[in-house]
């Protein structure tokens, strides 16, 4: 009976990495598709509404975030889903619903603070001013085509939680320890921005949505936390200009 289970368990585990292997190459195709599809469909958007190169770039990229994105999510849980067993990173109870979405939203505001920590430390040590050029970019095509928002909210974040804090934090976490765990993930989460100035501040935000999800071992901690994260970014980026005029009033009545 024990060999049984221990070939069973063994089965397991090799299951558990071609479903990793399998979601991580899913995402290093998405993110690498627009190199060969991107130029393609901006012509395919010029030649069917008529527009500009200028007009539909971001409505092309708009689009294309959003499409790729969402197939790249479908196809992460349809492997996801066929494994049963694939989320069975921690042994014991995980923690109930409600504190999980409870840790979520706390979890919204501790790499909100986070951030604003390691803003700082950018600042005073290397001198490196505030705002993200990668987000700036973002939120620009998001602007020109709101589709987009979707993918930057909701498609994102999950996908990012699979890969960055399932495949690679929660593969790692198993035979290592959490530090280990935690760091390495955090760091490929903030190579992958491609925003190197603010390296800091995505490896913080890497370092606690990974705490987040060893802490109630429920990947939809973190993934509320991320949500709620680049939804209020999005939020403020897509709204600066009428907030900026707001406080500038408030002042004068000051």
């Amino acid at each position: 009976m024990e060999r049984i289970l221990t070939v069973n368990n063994s089965l397991k585990g090799v299951q558990h990495k071609k479903t990793a292997l399998y979601v991580l190459i899913v995402y290093i195709i998405m993110q690498v598709s627009g190199r060969w599809l991107l130029l393609p469909f901006h012509k395919f958007v010029m030649n069917t509404t008529g527009l500009s190169h200028e007009q539909a770039a971001p409505i092309t990229q708009g689009w294309y975030i959003a499409l790729s994105f969402a197939i790249a999510l479908i196809l992460s849980l349809i492997l996801t889903t066929r494994d049963k067993t694939f989320w069975d990173v921690y042994q014991g109870k995980k923690e109930s619903i409600p504190l999980t979405i409870m840790w979520g939203i706390l979890g919204f505001f501790l790499v909100f603070f986070g951030q604003m920590i390691g803003a700082a430390i950018e600042m005073a040590v290397f001198g490196i001013e505030g705002g993200s050029q990668n987000t700036a970019d973002i939120v620009a095509i998001a602007k020109g085509a709101p589709i987009a928002i979707l993918a930057i909210v909701v498609f994102g974040p999950i996908l990012e939680e699979f890969v960055f804090r399932r495949v690679i934090f929660g593969s790692l976490v198993q035979t290592t320890n959490f530090w280990v765990a935690a760091i390495v993930s955090a760091i490929f989460f903030a190579l992958i921005h491609f925003d190197f100035s603010h390296i800091l501040l995505y490896t913080i935000c890497g370092l606690i949505f990974a705490f987040l999800y060893h802490k109630t071992k429920r990947i939809w901690t973190s993934i509320i936390a991320h949500i709620m994260l680049n939804g209020f970014v999005t939020l403020v980026q897509l709204n600066a200009e009428p907030l900026q005029k707001f406080l500038q009033e408030l002042q004068k009545m000051q």
